[in-house]
């Protein structure tokens, strides 16, 4: 009995995962920017509409987005349900730039995600043991322990990144007028 319940928790998750628009979906060019009816790039409304209307996530509405100011970001955290149990969106300008998905590890299990993965997008493009990332330069995904699939926009991920070393530079250079100062 439980070896038919393990082959149909394995089926269901092979059906979800290359199902269109399943974490493994892929568009046919680069790597895919969405998972079910979820994209980078999409607004907060179209977001939070795609989340309520999914059986896959717990979206409980405003209660699950925060506002961060200082950068016009928004994060939204919902739990989910089966095979995904916390998923995260980060968007900045409006858009969603990043979308992380921890997994059920009593239903999914690494090494089965990464062997679809490589199956679905070749080889990672870096791999250590904590992580395994493809980055086809305009999206990055990667595979986190113990069992984080992370979507990530590179656009926007490498503005940041940019505006993050910039101020860091203003940050030395004033320092250092400062400490001139005596």
């Amino acid at each position: 009995m439980n070896r038919i319940r393990i082959l149909a928790v394995f089926c269901a998750l092979a059906a979800l995962l290359s199902a269109p628009g399943g974490i493994l979906a892929q568009d046919g060019g680069g790597l895919p920017r969405q998972f079910r009816g979820l994209a980078l790039g999409m607004g907060l409304d179209d977001l939070r509409e795609e989340l309520a209307g999914d059986p896959m996530f717990s979206f409980r509405g405003d209660r699950d987005v925060s506002f961060i100011p200082v950068r016009e970001e928004s994060l939204v955290e919902t739990t989910g349900a089966s095979f995904v149990r916390r998923a995260f969106f980060q968007l900045r300008d409006g858009g969603l730039f990043i979308m992380s998905f921890t997994l059920n590890e009593a239903l999914v299990d690494h090494h089965s995600m990464f062997t679809n993965l490589v199956r679905r997008h070749g080889q990672p493009t870096y791999l250590n043991p904590r992580e395994s990332v493809w980055d086809d330069g305009a999206t990055r995904i990667s595979l986190e322990r113990p069992l984080t699939v992370r979507y990530i926009d590179r656009a926007v991920f490498d503005d940041i990144v940019s505006e993050s070393a910039l101020a860091d530079s203003r940050r030395v250079h004033e320092f250092q007028e400062f400490l001139d100062e005596f």
